[in-house]
């Protein structure tokens, strides 16, 4: 596991209210943990607060701003908030319906079209106005609220845990998603434009909050406009010990929404001395363009750009992103024995793959050819259900290969069938080193009449839940356990692993990882197909072998050494 996240991602400000708020991590949910329990009310209570009065953002020597995270949050009392976002395909827009329950009732409203574009949250909620000592206004800031952000609950009788989704999805090809706070939970709203850092020299300020009229008309929220005296200071470059927002220990390292605090998580400790002693990535490894160093801006969620290094995230104060670290599945203790077989009847998963996105012409990842031009992508197989995809490995003393059998299991859990399902092989390379299930998913470039292959790539995998693709289908699993590569892919010394592929989710490979790509060195300019295809010989049982075939139009062009691509949208979404 050995790709660099940006060190951004580990300097950017703590929530401000982290110590305010008791964050609740969720434990991994069984199969099916989707469905949502009734309310005694109606109608949820919304409020914007502050959790404190003034917060404290550390400029970081050598980065280009500050990130507002100001600690503010949505409150929910009355009823729990809910939201259902879907799409119907990917010609259709997204459509955003709350989803009421008196405790005997389910009603639903539709929100306005054209109100939610994405699966990222509710955009333009929340707006910010800083002004300086001199009472003038230096930036103003609108910020989308995801209610699957960071939440607490705000007194003891509230519910213990949260059954809504951790995170908001980034994904271009999401289908559907879940947002949802609990009552008498609070959600935190302080992630605005955290990827967009603001240019506030050292000094005093003072920021104001507020939510925008076209969510507090929709929603009944106050008319409130919280204030926050913010003070900027200067820190070191990042290595180094610095302070923290909302009066958290002096000398704890900031953490961010897609890293966790280095007190309160171990592994944040570990991932820092390596970013301090290996630099922002390995020599000669590329991300992302030509030339860039890190993956294309946007293109991926924070929890997916640093998935080589996934092992040191997790959930810790403040956030709960999706980066979480969850225990391992372990596999079974000993081989299956008995006849292998499977009842007719028992629900099996149903792998698609998702078109190709995160597209660029690079020159290159560790192991491939210095001087040649490679076509990088992102690619995603996920499992529509109704079924997990649970598959185990074991390993013959001294043995190269692990023997994989995949499991079933009936309607309470009971494992009721196996089936022997090919090989796992162990992956030395710089940006995998774990084992591999084979015969996963396979990657084919095609000639533009998608009739001869031109190029072929990778069909071996670990898996594991890094993205919510649809979590409105049957037995969507909200919280999955593995959600990185550390939780089930094993070390090269492990007898046996579980890989498993939950209902809901899907399994990202990014563009930056050895094996994301084709060379197109000595490819004509032209029009061409990149294929993803789940299950490529059908090893895996499954209820539908019809819908495991994906393709995204690619348009190559340039001269050697500056190749170019173009890539059209794919219906109405428009991911490059």
């Amino acid at each position: 596991m050995t790709s660099q996240p940006d060190r951004k991602a580990l300097t950017r400000a703590a929530f401000a209210a982290a110590a305010v708020l008791t964050v609740v991590t969720v434990a991994g949910a069984a199969p099916g943990a989707g469905a949502a329990p009734a309310s005694p009310a109606g109608t949820p209570k919304l409020k914007l607060i502050a959790a404190s009065k003034a917060v404290t953002l550390d400029r970081w020597e050598g980065e280009p701003g500050v990130y507002l995270d100001l600690g503010t949050y949505v409150t929910v009392d009355g009823a729990p908030l809910e939201l259902n976002v879907t799409r119907r395909s990917y010609k259709d827009p997204v459509v955003a319906r709350q989803i009421l329950r008196d405790g005997t009732h389910t009603t639903s409203r539709t929100l306005p079209a054209g109100l939610v574009k994405d699966f990222s949250g509710l955009p333009g909620f929340l707006e910010v106005s800083v002004k300086n000592a001199a009472g003038q206004e230096v930036t103003r800031s609108k910020g989308t609220f995801c209610p699957n952000n960071a939440s607490g609950r705000l007194r003891p009788d509230a519910p213990a845990t949260s059954h809504y989704p951790e995170s908001c999805s980034t994904n271009p090809f999401t289908l559907g998603s879940v947002w949802g706070v609990e009552k008498g939970w609070a959600a935190n709203s302080s992630t605005v434009d955290y990827d967009k850092p603001v240019d506030l020299p050292v000094g005093e300020y003072t920021a104001k909050v507020s939510v925008a009229k076209k969510y507090r008309d929709l929603f009944g929220i106050p008319d409130d406009h919280p204030t926050i005296k913010v003070t900027v200071r200067q820190t070191g470059d990042g290595t180094s010990g610095g302070g923290t927002t909302g009066g958290g220990t002096a000398g704890q390292r900031a953490a961010s929404p897609s890293a966790p605090s280095a007190l309160s998580d171990p592994h944040a400790q570990h991932s820092q001395h390596s970013q301090h002693s290996m630099g922002a990535g390995h020599a000669g490894h590329h991300f992302g363009p030509r030339g860039a160093d890190a993956p294309t801006p946007g293109a991926l969620s924070h929890a997916l750009e640093a998935r080589g290094l996934a092992h040191h995230l997790g959930d810790g104060l403040g956030h709960t992103d999706g980066s979480r670290v969850a225990p391992a599945l372990r596999a079974d203790g000993r081989r299956p024995t008995g006849r292998a077989g499977v009842p007719a009847n028992v629900p099996k998963p149903d792998l698609r793959s998702l078109p190709a996105w995160d597209i660029a012409v690079t020159d290159g990842e560790d192991g491939d050819v210095p001087g040649k031009d490679y076509l990088a992508f992102s690619a995603n197989v996920w499992n529509a259900g109704p079924a997990p995809l649970v598959v185990d490995g074991f390993r013959k003393p001294g043995a190269d290969l692990m023997d994989a059998y995949q499991y079933f299991y009936d309607a309470h859990g009971k494992q009721v069938g196996y089936a022997p399902t090919g090989t796992m092989e162990w992956d030395p390379r710089i940006g995998h080193e774990h084992w591999h299930f084979t015969d996963f998913a396979s990657y084919r470039l095609l000639s533009a009449d998608r009739t001869r292959q031109v190029r072929s790539g990778k069909e071996a995998f670990c898996l594991a839940n890094t993205d919510a693709i649809d979590y409105t289908v049957r037995n969507a699993n909200w919280h999955p356990y593995n959600t990185d590569l550390s939780t089930a892919c094993g070390q090269q010394n492990s007898i046996s692993v579980r890989e498993v592929l939950d209902v809901g989710s899907g399994d990202t490979y990014t563009q930056y990882r050895p094996g994301q790509s084709f060379d197109i060195s000595d490819l004509p300019n032209g029009t061409y197909y990149i294929e993803v295809k789940a299950n490529p010989a059908h090893r895996l049982q499954e209820t539908d072998l019809k819908n495991n075939v994906s393709l995204r139009k690619v348009v190559l062009g340039g001269t050697p050494g500056a190749r170019t691509v173009q890539v059209p949208p794919y219906d109405l979404v428009d991911a490059p």
